[in-house]
């Protein structure tokens, strides 16, 4: 009785701790982290409605044949019968621009592949968001706009088959050196704008033609297990990020793997000198990432910008990095008033070319006449408990664009194969403390 009642007592100590510790989770600027986080299993494709096969509705297994308006015409009648999961079984399934409906949602069966077509006239021109503004440009393979609820999931995959885009994008710069990233007409994988409670989970995501994952003005949206790529090499794939968050609130990105030719995740919402005051733009703000990895093609594991406004609370830990370019980049843009704030990277190990980098932003901008840069703050940044094999310690420049006040660097072990040094001079009020770099501690 006594020894029951001991393991009870301790169940009940135990659970106590662990409540506490959830308790006391909070965003850098102390605003609890709602129990919204804490809810992280995927959901049941079976409460989500009757399953619309796709091969049951004259959609056939052939990758060569484009089926785009067979498999939307399925997504209608599930619309129109009141909502449910279109499921795309095994085989490979060639198709143009998809738009899914409101109580509609893409299931994707293990060996099953929804794969893009690699002719941008399959890929209408629509009033649309992209790179921090909103302009007519091409639709996403996989389109959603005011869809609350919407999932996509499975253990099958979505394929952009990019190759072609890709090659034409380089020869373009031959030809053009001047040439922007959406001079070559290039359609995305996923779109979603204007909605809230979104899940993506399970699933492969590859080659897409342009960035991979694109939310606008979103709210709690969770990505769960799942495994972004494209490559570097032979044909790099540019400007795939794995997420681009444009506006959004309330963002949990856990075990997944990411690995792509530009960064990871990046924190959008708006660019230009008056971009704080376009109705358009706005904060992203409430983000956690966790127990993620990131792969050798990235640029940045995360990335505030380039095409930011203001991005607040952000989490990011229990990762590991294997060879992107830096962890965290802040890209500060001249001709965009931005302001990066309360941002805390804890727990990570790896390695990469430096752990962070804070420097001009100076591709593609435009003052819009406007003579005076526009400046920017970064604030309140903490790096703790990390890990790291890098060759550049960390890049932290100073500039006449931009202010840094608040940063704190605490029990970090970094060696630096070529750059151990630290600029704090660029920072006002620089805390260290524990900063061990290549076997000695840096102090200020």
């Amino acid at each position: 009785m006594k020894t029951i009642f001991k393991r009870s007592l301790f169940t009940q100590v135990l659970l106590c701790c662990v409540l506490a510790i959830f308790a006391q989770d909070s965003f850098p600027d102390g605003t609890p982290v709602s129990e919204w986080f804490r809810q992280t299993k995927p959901i049941d494709m079976s409460t989500l409605g009757n399953r619309y096969c796709i091969t049951d509705y004259e959609v056939v297994n052939d990758s060569t044949i484009l089926q785009t308006q067979k498999i939307q015409a399925v997504i209608d009648k599930a619309h129109q019968q009141g909502g449910g999961v279109i499921v795309v079984p095994q085989g490979t399934f060639l198709s143009g621009s998809l738009f899914f409906k409101p109580k509609t949602h893409l299931y994707i069966e293990k060996g099953g592949t929804l794969k893009g077509s690699d002719d941008i006239s399959d890929f209408p021109l629509v009033m649309t968001r992209m790179e921090g503004q909103t302009v007519k440009y091409f639709v996403a393979l996989v389109n959603a706009d005011k869809v609350d609820g919407f999932t996509i999931s499975g253990e099958g995959c979505i394929n952009g088959n990019g190759l072609r885009y890709w090659k034409s994008f380089w020869l373009r710069t031959q030809f053009n050196p001047k040439c922007t990233n959406m001079d070559e007409m290039r359609p995305r994988l996923i779109y979603v704008s204007n909605s809230k409670h979104i899940q993506l989970s399970g699933l492969k995501l590859m080659h897409s033609p342009y960035w991979t994952t694109h939310f606008y003005k979103c709210e709690n949206i969770r990505f769960l297990n799942l495994h972004i790529t494209s490559p570097n090499r032979p044909v790099g794939a540019p400007s795939t990020d794995a997420i681009d968050l444009d506006v959004c609130t309330n963002v949990h990105i856990k075990k997944c793997y990411m690995s792509v030719n530009d960064d990871a995740i990046s924190l959008k919402g708006g660019k230009g000198p008056h971009a704080d005051n376009d109705k358009d733009n706005g904060i992203n703000q409430y983000i956690i990432v966790e127990n993620c990895r990131f792969g050798p093609c990235c640029h940045s594991a995360f990335t505030c910008g380039s095409e930011s406004v203001h991005s607040k609370n952000i989490i990011f830990r229990d990762s590991q990095v294997d060879g992107p370019y830096c962890v965290v980049n802040l890209k500060m843009r001249p001709d965009t008033p931005q302001h990066y704030e309360y941002i805390l990277v804890e727990n990570i190990k790896g390695n990469a070319n430096r752990m962070l980098n804070v420097s001009p932003w100076t591709q593609f901008f435009d003052l819009k006449g406007e003579k005076d840069i526009k400046i920017s703050r970064a604030n309140n940044l903490t790096f703790r408990n990390i890990q790291l094999d890098c060759i550049n310690a960390a890049t932290i420049k100073s500039s006449e664009q931009y202010e840094l006040f608040n940063f704190t660097f605490e029990n970090l072990k970094i060696e630096a194969s070529e750059n151990p040094n630290i600029n704090t001079e660029a920072v006002n009020n620089f805390i260290m403390r524990q900063v061990e770099v290549n076997g000695k501690i840096k102090t200020l």
